[in-house]
């Protein structure tokens, strides 16, 4: 992976230095010795090179390393074997798509199949999945086709059937985690969230097979090339099931092959569970921290999509013609100043997955409560609180990220038409119409970083930073753009909510080392820090944004070493 070794010396002249160093902004020179920066200036103040190779980088833009504030790589490791449903709104053409496949693979070969994705727009307005429907293209076996929101899914009779789940069995998390049910209790073969994977080993058995999901070091391997292709340097996994995805990041290492920063966070669902996974992160920390890798954040879903029409929201859905259905939240503002004021205590952070206005201000309120308790109490407040995604946010709340030190984290590549309208029916048009609004929360002061969230081979491209850029200041989906007719250009709105260049590159450096808690080593190209950077193709700054995407690495240094391309 490298031509130079870790901790390696190097100078690196005419270049154009984006350093996200507010007291030297630009240099053209930086001299990298034993793997860190010793000077990050002009060319004629630069020490001597010695016996140190120097490279003429021909006036290229230079970025401090990028790092990807939320992502997945065990669960992309793990959908290896999903098969892609066709890109339409056409249900027949999705039925029939299924329904050959069954065919040419059969049941002998392929005993469980899963499929991505399908938007939840292919079903008219008041319709829904039903097992029913699938049936008619596969029977025989247990089917799911997971909508685009990943937070959703359709199954067929044949899968609730070996899944063992009846109308007297209990829903995993009302409300969140649940199936659909009809008017008499029963499964309609609508799932939220993942329901059924509490009752997959059951279906394991009952078919005498299972799925090839091993994570090891060779699996999640290209995974993390990927991402050294595209300029990252340091992840952030926003949810870690068991040690395994650990074992392999730590082989990496030891085997010199995992030019990162790495942090993983177990999941809580409840108080009650809390002080189990406490225990459980800070035994990964002893077992698998180190200088690259930690394990000190702990996950929490605090509602459910807004595509899913299950966010908390501050108003009632436009669905719902009893104007009382507000979502649902997994808990309520005691419940979480508890969790808060526990994790605090422990020593560890927290990421809360929240996309619905009322969870974002329910999380603020207890923020605010659980940091004045520790005041009160004379007792420091040590945990880092990030919020992830946060699609919807009352212009009233807006301020109180920076307020209170939270730091949001946003997957800026969802800034154009990925998810399409689906969240238009369950929000109504003037919500959906201000979601992914940001500037005015970073303006206020916050903390703001980005991420790509990919939780599937199928959108693995997408984890490309330029990609995500490109998105946000355009406000276009290169691949799922909204319909040009209704939406000019096909901008997603608003388009006052396009961000800027500089922005999106200080969440990508500076902003989520803070996150990570390595900005004393990473995030910036000052003299002290480690040598992460990242040589472009091409000058971001002379682009229109419609062509930032295009934009590749062609080196990729971590700790002084070219982990990517050549000089």
């Amino acid at each position: 992976m490298t031509n130079n070794p870790i901790g390696a010396s190097l100078t690196l002249t005419n270049g154009r230095f984006y350093t996200e160093d507010p007291a030297n902004p630009w240099a053209d020179t930086v001299v990298v010795r034993e793997g860190r920066l010793c000077f990050v200036g002009a060319a004629d103040e630069a020490p001597d090179a010695g016996d140190s190779p120097v490279h003429d980088l021909g006036g290229r833009l230079v970025l401090p390393g990028l790092i990807d504030a939320h992502t997945h790589p065990t669960m992309v490791v793990q959908s290896a074997w999903h098969t892609a449903l066709p890109l339409t709104d056409d249900l027949e053409e999705i039925l029939d798509f299924v329904r050959r496949y069954g065919q040419e693979h059969p049941k002998e070969e392929a005993p469980y199949l899963y499929f991505e994705y399908y938007a939840s727009t292919i079903f008219s307005a008041g319709d829904a999945p039903t097992r029913q429907l699938l049936d008619t293209a596969i029977s025989d076996r247990p089917v799911l086709l997971q909508d685009q929101s990943d937070h959703s899914s359709w199954v067929n009779s044949r899968m609730i059937e070996l899944l063992g789940v009846t109308k007297d069995t209990p829903d995993p998390r009302p409300g969140l985690e649940m199936f659909v049910r009809d008017a008499d209790g029963e499964p309609t073969g609508h799932v939220r969230e993942t329901a059924y994977m509490h009752f997959i080993e059951r279906l394991y058995e009952r078919i005498d097979w299972r799925p090839p999901q091993e994570v090891t070091a060779e699996t999640v391997g290209p995974f993390f090339d990927f991402l050294t292709r595209h300029g990252v340097t340091g992840l952030f996994e926003a949810l870690v099931h068991d040690d395994r995805i650990l074992e392999a990041v730590s082989q990496l290492d030891r085997e010199r092959r995992f030019p990162f920063h790495y942090e993983g966070a177990p999941r809580f669902r409840t108080l009650a569970g809390l002080p189990e996974a406490i225990e459980v992160a800070h035994g990964y920390e002893a077992r698998f921290g180190g200088a690259r890798a930690r394990i000190r954040t702990l996950k929490l879903f605090l509602d459910g999509t807004n595509e899913s029409g299950n966010s908390a929201v501050i108003e009632p859905m436009a669905t719902d013609p009893t104007g009382v259905d507000r979502g649902e939240i997994q808990m309520e503002t005691p419940e979480l100043v508890d969790c808060l004021e526990m994790i605090n205590r422990a020593g560890l952070d927290i990421h809360i997955h929240m996309v619905g206005d009322r969870a974002f201000r329910v999380a603020c309120d207890a923020v605010g409560i659980a940091q004045g308790r520790a005041t009160e109490a004379e007792e420091p407040w040590r945990c880092q609180v990030t919020f992830a995604h946060c699609e919807l946010v009352d212009p009233a709340d807006m301020h109180r990220p920076a307020e209170l030190g939270i730091i949001v984290n946003w997957t800026n590549h969802w800034s154009g038409g990925y998810f399409g309208e689906e969240a238009r029916v369950h929000l109504g048009d003037e919500r959906w119409g201000r979601m992914y609004e940001f500037n005015r929360i970073a303006d206020s002061g916050a903390t703001l970083t980005f991420a790509s969230d990919v939780v599937t081979q199928y959108e693995l491209h997408r984890a490309d930073p330029f990609f995500g850029m490109q998105t946000a200041m355009t406000r276009i989906d290169p691949e799922f753009p909204l319909d040009a007719e209704r939406y000019p250009e096909s901008v997603r709105p608003s388009s006052a909510s396009r961000l800027t260049l500089e922005r999106l590159i200080t969440g990508y450096t500076s902003a989520a080392a803070r996150q990570l808690r390595i900005d004393d080593r990473v995030g910036s190209l000052e003299v002290g820090k480690d040598a992460n950077l990242v040589v472009l193709s091409d000058d971001l700054f002379d682009l229109a944004p419609g062509q930032v995407g295009a934009v590749k690495p062609v080196v990729v240094v971590f700790e002084g070493a070219v982990v990517f391309g050549q000089f």
